[in-house]
């Protein structure tokens, strides 16, 4: 039992392991909880052991390897898969995508939020459960970007009573803010941005102004952006970028010291156009997708 008088050492072994890219920090507590996790032949108890490295951890029976600095990618999850390591129904997840997708050094990833089944787009994946879990929480105040096609009728003005927030059966939602981009007759695409990423929020808000939503595509989440990265497919975050967009991240402690075998991107790829700045700014409204998928750029909780 550490004494009241002697400073705590260390971090809590839930935050390393977490840091480590083994889970997010809730999933490794039950990994604890159901005896999982040892130190030496020792079984850990509590996710509140305080250790200064992981040495001698395992997990599994497996040792837990030190932890590499925080990476990100961004992946163009395509709908159809579910943004989780396995399904109980047999549905394809996003890791099968990712076998071919991700580099050959990239460890375990976890992803930044979720996108539902039949939501596309943006998908932020991340090797740090630090960095992941301050990404989502809402006081963070992160804007999630999506690009929603929906049928019905609605009025900018109705979309406009938005930022101030909407009740939907006792689930209060933030300020939401929507605009419309194309309306041809009763179809139209609408362009909405939230900070709160609560459960299928977008679908919920739309749908209570009476529109059928029938395509949902995250285009961008804070300073990051979909631009027109292919379906299926991934791109990392320059190490500099990271550590950058880190630094000024609320919640977070300082960044691990910068990779030093990360190459830069080569000039116009996918890489480069999407890790090009550490901060949201403005930039071009992408093309509408047509009806046969995102065409050349479309513009990062929980599933939406």
């Amino acid at each position: 039992m550490t004494s009241p008088d002697k400073p705590r050492e260390g971090d809590r072994i839930a935050k390393l392991l977490a840091r480590a890219g083994i889970a997010s920090r809730r999933e490794v507590e039950r990994m604890i909880s159901d005896g999982r996790v040892k130190i030496g032949e020792e079984l850990v108890t509590t996710p509140a052991t305080l250790l200064t490295s992981l040495k001698g951890v395992t997990v599994d029976g497996k040792p837990v390897k030190a932890p590499e600095p925080p990476r990100l990618f961004i992946f163009h999850k395509p709908a159809g898969l579910i943004t989780a390591e396995r399904d109980p129904a047999g549905r394809p997840t996003i890791y099968t995508a990712l076998r071919n997708a991700l580099p050959a050094d990239a460890r375990r990833v976890m992803p930044i939020g979720r996108l539902d089944f039949n939501t596309e787009g943006l998908l932020l994946l991340t090797n740090d459960g630090g960095l992941k879990r301050t990404m989502e929480l809402p006081a963070t105040g992160l804007p999630r970007t999506y690009r929603a096609r929906t049928f019905g009728a609605v009025t900018q003005a109705q979309l406009d009573e938005l930022i101030e927030g909407v009740e939907i059966d006792g689930m209060q939602y933030g300020k939401i803010n929507a605009n419309m981009e194309r309306s041809t007759g009763r179809n139209q695409w609408i362009e909405v941005t939230i900070t709160e990423g609560k459960n299928r929020e977008v679908r919920r808000v739309l749908e209570h102004l009476g529109l059928e939503v029938s395509r949902l595509i995250r285009t961008a989440y804070g300073p990051f952006e979909l631009l027109n990265l292919p379906r299926g497919a991934a791109v990392e975050i320059r190490q500099i970028e990271v550590e950058r967009f880190m630094r000024g991240l609320k919640g977070h402690s300082s960044p691990a010291p910068m990779r030093s075998d990360t190459a830069p991107p080569r000039p116009g790829s996918a890489a480069q156009r999407n890790a090009r700045r550490p901060a949201p700014a403005s930039t071009p409204r992408p093309p509408v997708p047509s009806r046969g998928g995102t065409r050349g750029g479309a513009r990062g909780d929980r599933r939406k």
